[in-house]
């Protein structure tokens, strides 16, 4: 069955910023009189917004309402984003070598406003199709949720789609959803041996996901059935 559609993470696949979201969330943390240790950012990878800044006010023990560590936490990375915006080697190029063959979009745990700053940063904005945060669907990664609706605003039957993501609660989302699962693992966080199994094909960098990589991709079975749009 052809591919027609890509669908990216952006943390992770796009720009280089795992780390960085573990050091604003641990500088952030400590700066309010809670806690933070090197658990706590595997555990909320794949969280959407609230659920993250719940867990940070619950598990880290930060006095503050759930929105006001989300305005902190993302004022932030908007301000590290400004100064230095981490793009992944071999990244715009891949997406505008795709984008001239494939519909193109993002699923991503980053709020919406972050994820459409770094793509106009980044200058690859006009290249998707479909911008897609977890914060616009009932429960984020490793639920479907985002992976299906990003289908849906592309146009295209998640069995005709592929997915590129790095991290464990991304990859089951995926999976979960019936797209093509390429994985390109994140080196500080990578996912154990039984998640990277799920993907199709496991690449060593993004650079590798040329067009005629995408399209030697067939779903010729769906192991999870797919959860309907």
């Amino acid at each position: 069955m052809t591919i027609q559609a890509v669908v990216f993470d952006l943390d992770g696949v796009i720009i280089d910023s795992e780390q960085l979201w573990h050091d604003v969330r641990r500088d952030f943390a400590l700066a309010h009189g809670g806690s933070w240790d090197d658990d706590d950012q595997p555990a909320m990878m794949g969280a959407n917004s609230m659920q993250w800044a719940a867990r940070m006010r619950d598990h880290n023990g930060i006095n503050l309402t759930d929105y006001e560590i989300y305005e902190g936490i993302i004022s932030a990375l908007r301000d590290e984003y400004r100064r230095h915006l981490p793009v992944i080697p071999g990244a715009l190029e891949t997406i505008r070598a795709l984008a001239t063959q494939y519909r193109l979009g993002v699923a991503s745990s980053s709020p919406l406003e972050l994820i459409e700053y770094v793509l106009e940063l980044a200058g690859v904005r006009d290249c998707f199709g479909a911008v897609v945060s977890s914060d616009e669907v009932p429960v984020g990664k490793p639920a479907p949720d985002v992976y299906l609706e990003a289908c849906r605003r592309l146009d295209t039957p998640p069995e005709r789609a592929a997915a590129v993501e790095d991290s464990t609660n991304g990859l089951i989302a995926a999976k979960e959803a019936g797209l093509a699962v390429v994985a390109i693992p994140s080196p500080g966080y990578p996912p154990p041996p039984e998640v990277l199994a799920l993907a199709d094909v496991v690449l060593g960098s993004i650079r590798e996901l040329v067009p005629e990589m995408v399209a030697s991709l067939r779903k010729s079975a769906v192991s999870t059935t797919p959860r309907s749009m």
